[in-house]
């Protein structure tokens, strides 16, 4: 999994404004994110430095003048690396669930068209740099939102360019399906380390909250929370004495909020300090 080593996170370290359906993210030093969730379907351009990324299928870092476009629904950690000579910067662009339908209702698809949900990279082309060098002005804009007219003008741009650099686009930015049951056992396997609540768990796996704790329960024989917590706990018991990672590294890793609370936890459940593990390496 990504980490930040030797970095004080906090949220001094991060400048984030957000225009409308544009945001637009500076910082100094290397900054994590807990976690997130992306509400919807968001392009995100990196002009300096790299963006890390850690979901349920690995990690990979977006650099300097590439772009990645994440689907929504998605949940990520995401970590912000400045390079050595410049902040860490990137402009993100998301589309709403209402605007893409009001877009693609006057549009035809490719009949190459399959609709999926995973991170697509977007290659390197005078288009995408042309797009997001447009919308740099706009973070200097007085307020806090772009007139609506040049949003939308730019959305429309915005995925104009994109399905003319990567037809691809379409396969994800199409993609209207209602979130459907999943594989409960699957998904929790992947996902538990997301420091999200049963609400949204329950939702992200198609069921109402009543009937994702009934199946939990059927699933793996234990509520939710308890569940969560052995599972985060061992993981992180993993990490510190098999990968030999500090627990400084590892309590946000595997979906804690803070250093703290984790260490209480971790002597509770294991009779000992996590700090205990690491002083024995």
């Amino acid at each position: 999994m990504i980490s930040v080593k030797n970095e004080p996170i906090t949220m001094d370290s991060i400048n984030y404004t957000s225009k409308s359906n544009i945001f637009f993210s500076c910082t100094e030093k290397a900054y994590r994110s807990v976690e997130s969730n992306v509400p919807e379907h968001v392009a995100i351009h990196v002009f300096s430095g790299s963006l890390g990324v850690a979901d349920s299928k690995g990690t990979y870092l977006i650099k300097q003048g590439e772009t990645a476009l994440f689907y929504r629904n998605m949940l990520a950690r995401f970590v912000k690396y400045p390079s050595e000579k410049t902040p860490f910067k990137s402009v993100a662009i998301a589309f709403s669930q209402s605007f893409l339908a009001k877009f693609y209702s006057a549009q035809e698809l490719s009949e190459n068209y399959v609709p999926k949900m995973e991170v697509q990279r977007i290659k390197k082309h005078p288009l995408i740099s042309s797009l997001f060098d447009s919308i740099l002005p706009y973070e200097d804009l007085e307020g806090d939102s772009i007139p609506k007219p040049i949003s939308d003008l730019k959305l429309q741009e915005a995925i104009s360019i994109l399905r003319t650099v990567d037809i691809r686009t379409d396969n994800l930015l199409a993609n209207f399906a209602e979130q459907g049951k999943l594989d409960l056992v699957d998904y929790m396997q992947k996902n538990f380390t997301f420091n999200i609540p049963l609400e949204r768990f329950a939702y992200l796996t198609g069921r109402s909250l009543a009937t994702f704790k009934r199946d939990f329960e059927k699933a793996f024989q234990s509520t939710p929370q308890k569940w969560l917590l052995e599972k985060r706990l061992q993981e992180a018991h993993f990490l510190i004495s098999r990968k030999k990672q500090k627990p400084s590294e590892v309590y946000l890793e595997v979906g804690f909020e803070n250093l703290s609370h984790f260490s209480r936890t971790f002597k509770n459940h294991f009779g000992y300090n996590p700090s205990t593990i690491e002083l024995s390496y």
